[in-house]
């Protein structure tokens, strides 16, 4: 690995799996990281991180002596800032944001928040606690239709229900409130799907843009599409136009700095008809498998993923002492 070489004297821990709705992606995501280290000496650890208030839990990774902790967790516990804190409380530094970016960042509801001071643009959105708060006339009146309905803190397109009629708003909002979440309304933005990963702590940088083709048949980027083979649906470079290409990574770029995010982060947008890019999401973890789009990503960059994983563990062990989110967010 060459500039990685200190990787051979670093002891690592995979922690992934986890209770969320996610819990199998999650174990997919890690045992594909532990693959690619699997060379390294001592080689990584995977520990399935089932339940973090397991007494003892945490004294027993802090027992092992770890150097960083490759956090592949997807959803509540994982990416909300728990495990985070769970990694800070031991002192083990460990992979992606921190703790109060992870948790804005996975609330759709505050990120649009820090999104719109950023001047970055997003669908207008209203949230609902259940649906005996949303009148559906008032909701179509003010975001028009289709809609999306989605819960607030999930992720990996769980809950989510494309909306073409006013009387399907109260069912929708009831699934996406079904785990404790808000609700989240949004107006649908047509046009071309795209994500856009960021690489770095200080000085983020934009790998290629990722074009996210749906198939026959699917109205979204649901859970079947996304773990098909990327080659079905991943068009890498993107095909836009040189200017939006351009803006769409530095719009990324800018929602990895606002949200106070560190290492990787992944951020999905709608381009609309007239070349204007709409954020709909920044991941603070996203997928690892081999089928997942930010190694798709890399790889059209020249990264392949062991690399990948090693440049992201450096950039664990160099992490800013501070959470920015707290000041930008």
């Amino acid at each position: 690995m060459g500039r990685y070489d200190f990787l051979g004297t670093c002891d690592v821990v995979i922690l992934s799996g986890g209770n969320s709705d996610e819990r199998e992606i999650a174990l997919a995501s890690g045992r594909a990281v532990e693959r690619a280290l699997g060379q390294l000496d001592p080689a990584p650890r995977l520990i399935d991180f089932v339940d973090m208030a397991e007494p003892g839990a945490a004294g027993r990774i802090e027992a092992q002596g770890y150097d960083v902790a490759f956090i592949a967790m997807h959803g509540k516990g994982g990416e909300d800032g728990c495990v985070q804190g769970l990694c800070e409380t031991i002192g083990l530094p460990y992979a992606f944001s921190g703790v109060a970016a992870s948790a804005v960042a996975t609330n759709k509801d505050l990120s649009k928040h820090v999104y719109e001071r950023a001047g970055i643009p997003t669908p207008r959105g209203l949230s609902f606690a259940s649906p005996d708060e949303a009148s559906p006339e008032k909701i179509v009146a003010e975001l028009g239709l289709p809609l999306f309905v989605k819960p607030s803190c999930n992720g990996s397109s769980y809950g989510i229900t494309r909306v073409t009629d006013a009387s399907q708003i109260p069912a929708a909002i009831e699934l996406a409130c079904a785990g404790g979440d808000l609700a989240l309304v949004e107006e649908c933005i047509e046009g071309t799907e795209v994500t856009v990963p960021v690489l770095g702590n200080d000085d983020p940088e934009a790998l290629p843009v990722v074009e996210v083709v749906m198939g026959e048949g699917a109205e979204f980027y649901d859970l079947k599409v996304k773990y098909e083979p990327s080659e079905l649906h991943h068009v890498i470079p993107a095909r836009l136009p040189e200017d939006v290409y351009a803006r769409v990574q530095e719009l990324a770029v800018a929602a990895h700095v606002a949200l106070g995010c560190r290492g990787v982060s992944r951020s999905d947008f709608i381009i609309t008809a007239d070349g204007s890019p709409c954020i709909l999401e920044t991941n603070t973890i996203p997928g690892m498998t081999e089928t997942s789009l930010l190694p798709d990503s890399a790889r059209h960059a020249g990264i392949e993923f062991p690399e990948l994983c090693a440049r992201i563990i450096e950039l664990a062990l160099d992490r800013v002492p501070s959470d920015s989110t707290a000041e930008g967010a």
